[in-house]
């Protein structure tokens, strides 16, 4: 496993973390770690499921248009021939 310092952390940003950890019930440490993994881990289905909900769903729903899916649309050419060559 590897260790990593940060220096010049903001005496405020400090509290803030320890207060998010001890809301948490984790140490300052595993707090870190949580934060550090889920800003580099990209967002997984249900984690896109649910934050979409949240931001799309209820008081801030909208009601979208459906396109018209009844005329059929031409099959693209990938042929060489297609590219000029």
């Amino acid at each position: 496993m590897g260790m990593l310092t940060i220096r010049n952390l903001e005496d405020s940003t400090k509290e803030r973390l320890r207060v998010r950890a001890a809301m948490n019930g984790h140490s300052m440490e595993e707090e870190v770690r949580v934060i550090l993994r889920q800003a580099v881990s990209g967002v997984t289905g249900p984690e896109l499921w649910k934050l979409s909900r949240e931001l799309f769903g209820g008081a801030n729903a909208v009601e979208l248009e459906q396109p018209d899916r009844q005329s059929e649309r031409s099959i693209p050419d990938f042929s060489s021939k297609a590219f000029g060559e």
